[in-house]
């Protein structure tokens, strides 16, 4: 058992290095995906946004996630990237303070500079173990960052930690629709795909992680398959790579390596996308 747990733990933190030297080298490449730094996909909503608009899907995304939140007090953003998320949350919600953690050195600095005049700070820190005292926040979100660390106990136990008694926990990401086995051949190599090229140490099944919710002690768990909502933004994925790869040539840059991984793994997320028996995307809902 404790060499289970020191391999666990290992794991892990090889993963926080591959996870930080991925957001080091390539997060500002991301300003091709979203000028607004939303290190995200999209929500859909007809007569409210527009498919061809990606920022647009983005951002709805993030009210979406502070309806959710019923956005109030001082809010935690586990896993923040750049700070697109909270940057939204400040500018649209009066009175709102929001802590960010990040791995990422580059994030961190460039984050806070722009939140710069507003309520918000990123801390470098890893959101399974923050520096936080336990009934912290009255509310926390994790938007497509728990996956780095496979979705695991350790962080979901972490946000539950921080909370406030009654606060709500909302996370928004990608999810296993059954265990990793009984995947086909082509869900297998997908799933490889994605976790090798943006770091992440698993995908969670998302029926597993509804039992590990009910059995930290979260209640009112309310689980969204939001796939076809999301699956606008993830149609943008080839367009904005193309021309990502466009205007890196005519600059005459060359594509460093992590930003190499982090396309790969843009290429699988689509092709995640499409095979619904396999894969969904999910807005989870749940309250200490």
């Amino acid at each position: 058992m404790n060499t289970l747990r020191l391999n666990t733990e290992l794991l892990h933190v090889q993963n926080n290095r591959k996870t930080a030297n991925l957001y080091n080298e390539a997060t500002e490449d991301y300003e091709f995906w979203s000028r607004d730094f939303n290190m995200h996909f999209g929500y859909y909503s007809p007569m409210t946004t527009n498919p061809f608009r990606r920022d647009s899907m983005l951002n709805e995304m993030n009210r979406q996630i502070y309806k959710r939140l019923d956005a109030n007090g001082v809010l935690c953003d586990m896993g923040c990237g750049m700070g697109g998320t909270m940057k939204y949350g400040l500018k649209h919600y009066d009175g709102l303070k929001i802590m960010g953690v990040t791995l990422s050195d580059f994030q961190a600095e460039e984050g806070n500079k722009r939140l710069e005049g507003l309520d918000g700070l990123i801390l470098k820190e890893d959101y399974n173990h923050t520096s936080f005292a336990n009934e912290t926040f009255d509310g926390a979100m994790a938007v497509e960052s728990f996956c780095h660390s496979g979705h695991s106990v350790e962080s979901f136990k972490e946000a539950w930690r921080i909370l406030k008694p009654g606060a709500k926990l909302v996370v928004a990401d990608a999810f296993l629709k059954k265990d990793f086995e009984d995947l086909c051949i082509g869900g297998s190599y997908c799933y490889k795909g994605l976790c090798n090229g943006w770091s992440l140490e698993k995908l969670g099944n998302i029926h597993r992680v509804k039992a590990m919710l009910e059995e930290i002690g979260f209640k009112e768990i309310y689980i969204e398959d939001i796939s076809f909502r999301v699956a606008p933004s993830v149609l943008h994925v080839p367009f904005a790579i193309g021309g990502f790869i466009l205007r890196k040539i005519y600059n005459a840059q060359p594509l460093k390596p992590q930003s190499i991984k982090n396309l790969k793994g843009s290429l699988f997320a689509l092709l995640s996308g499409v095979q619904m028996n396999n894969f969904g995307y999910y807005i989870i809902t749940c309250t200490k």
